[in-house]
């Protein structure tokens, strides 16, 4: 999942009106876990929320931003007494993790997450020897089962905890946001885009890693692992006991935040907005969408790992696989546009229309968009990946450097081309959906040129996008919920899981859905210290099974 976002919360931009400029403008940037919604309000389009202001030229229109219509319940109240609560938490939040690092540059927005997640990516290409590049073609060997070593301890497959983890980044922000993106950076913020995917593959490699090799068996018998573990134990072996137990208690409650909000209630609500636009009678009954979703998620949840990462093994396939062919079909319907589109894309990297922002805003947007999307960086992947069954932590590290290629180099470009080879982004009569930041709506209409029943597709890939996202993040919350309170208390927090899934129906408070949002990109900040600190540790055993390898002393599948 994962970073996300990504990257605008509609709430928190309307709370934050009253708020410093810079706070306005960095807070407006989020992560989430994956959602949105054809035709959604401008601020909720992305990956979890909505690519939102990066503080280009022409990104914030002219007249004041529109606030989005809720039911009057949620302005007054008990519901609308939480909402203004949790909007100034979001605003304190918002204004440490979004500061914006180019204050001093009126025209451009670089918000202090971003540059975090984008140089640790950068640090930890250059101290693993470029992993992400030598490390891809064994990866792919792993997950086809080239080298499963029998009796290796462990509750999953590689392929199902890589899947379990792409199902929990992969969504509608690499439909939504993408789009956004490209309208914000011009067609050049495609390359920065697929560069800093390229980054990340490096740092999911570290933390997944770390989580295998910290990882324990608890005594109902089950593996747990995860960054509160290698940040309180790694950061114990190095001398610092309390920072990193300071960082891996915050990690696991940020997570625990954002599970129950980014990565539930907000799912449920964004994609039932994106169902309405095909099935209307769902806006006249969202308990029922919250109802029927409830159920689902609920007969999931209930068998584990196990049974999470058998559901997402057959769902993430599918909804990458049948979005690609999409794309694809669109790209070679449009053949003779495709040489002009790369061209744009590599051309617009390096010499942008100032229209864009110039060089260093289309950067940023790309940049931007691919540290949301990923969530590399975060941590949140380590959890699935330290249920993987294998003899060699290092191992299931290089399977899930994947996961950055295939949900930002693969997916999101698909998104992109479309958007370029189709002229989408800069179509007049698609004005209305530019400005209102309606990504998925744009997406939409993109794809139905050509394809005209495609909007159903959408709708559909937008259910199991945010199906499969829930699943995901309830096992991660769950397993740091379980750490800090103790594995009998897992039954209580799967049942308050439930009930933000049927919450999500009916909530309207933007407040209070995206303060899950602002958790999960919080994540990063202990995560990624962390990675700093233990970096080494992965080199070494990293340099040892690399050797092993190179010499054919690891155990191979004919």
């Amino acid at each position: 999942m994962r970073i996300a976002r990504l990257l605008s919360l509609a709430g928190l931009g309307l709370c934050l009106a009253s708020t410093p400029p810079v706070a306005v403008q960095a807070a407006a940037q989020s992560t989430a876990a994956d959602s949105q919604a054809q035709g959604a309000p401008p601020a909720l389009e992305g990956r979890g929320t909505s690519p939102g202001a990066t503080g280009l030229p022409g990104d914030q229109p002219e007249a004041p931003p529109p606030v989005a219509p809720a039911p009057a319940p949620a302005q007054g109240g008990l519901m609308g007494t939480i909402d203004r609560a949790m909007g100034s938490v979001n605003a304190v939040i918002g204004y440490f993790f979004f500061f914006d690092v180019l204050f001093w540059d009126p025209d451009l927005t670089l918000p202090l997450a971003v540059l975090w997640l984008v140089v640790g990516a950068v640090y930890l290409t250059f101290r693993m020897r470029f992993i992400n590049l030598r490390g891809f073609g064994h990866a792919i060997q792993v997950v086809r089962g080239k080298y499963t070593s029998k009796g290796a301890g462990g509750e999953v497959s590689h392929f199902q905890a890589l899947t379990t983890a792409l199902s929990a980044t992969v969504g509608l922000g690499n439909i939504a946001g993408v789009a956004i993106a490209i309208t914000l950076g011009g067609p050049g913020a495609t390359f920065w885009m697929i560069v800093a995917g390229f980054l990340g593959m490096a740092s999911k490699f570290t933390e997944c890693t770390l989580g295998q090799q910290f990882r324990k068996v608890r005594p109902d018998g089950r593996l747990m692992g995860g960054a509160m573990y290698y940040l309180s134990e790694g950061l114990a072996e190095r001398g610092l006991p309390k920072l990193g137990k300071f960082l891996a208690v915050s990690f696991a409650v940020l997570c625990v935040g954002g599970s129950l909000g980014g990565g539930n209630s907000f799912q449920v609500n964004q994609s039932l907005n994106a169902m309405q636009e095909t099935i209307p009678v769902l806006g006249q009954y969202p308990w029922a969408y919250g109802l029927v979703m409830t159920v689902l998620v609920g007969i999931v949840i209930v068998g584990g790992i196990k049974r999470i990462a058998n559901v997402a093994d057959k769902i993430v396939p599918l909804m990458c696989g049948v979005y690609v062919l999409a794309a694809l079909a669109i790209i070679f319907m449009n053949a003779s546009a495709v040489p002009a589109a790369f061209a744009s894309i590599i051309t617009g990297a390096f010499a942008p229309d100032a229209a864009y922002g110039g060089l260093i805003g289309t950067l940023v947007v790309g940049f931007q968009r691919a540290a949301f999307s990923n969530e590399a960086g975060v941590g949140s992947a380590a959890i699935a990946h330290s249920a993987a069954k294998t003899d060699y932590p290092v191992r299931e590290g290089i399977v899930a450097l994947l996961e950055p290629f295939i949900d930002t180099v693969v997916v999101c470009t698909m998104t992109a081309v479309v958007m370029v080879v189709s002229g989408a982004y800069k179509n007049p009569a698609y004005q209305d959906l530019i400005e209102g930041r309606k990504g998925a709506a744009l997406t939409s209409r993109a794809f139905a040129e050509q394809i005209s029943w495609f909007p159903y597709v959408l709708s559909l890939a937008v259910f199991l996008f945010a199906f499969s996202t829930m699943i995901s993040w309830s096992y991660y919350g769950e397993r740091c919920w379980a750490w800090l309170f103790g594995d009998e208390s897992s039954g209580i927090y799967r049942g308050l899981f439930l009930l933000f899934v049927f919450l999500g129906s009916i909530i309207t408070s933007s407040n209070v859905l995206d303060f899950g949002d602002l958790m999960i990109l919080g994540m990063a900040f202990p995560n990624m210290l962390g990675l700093y600190f233990l970096a080494g540790r992965v080199k070494r055993e990293l340099d040892g099974y690399w050797a092993k390898k190179q010499a054919g002393e690891l155990e191979r599948v004919a």
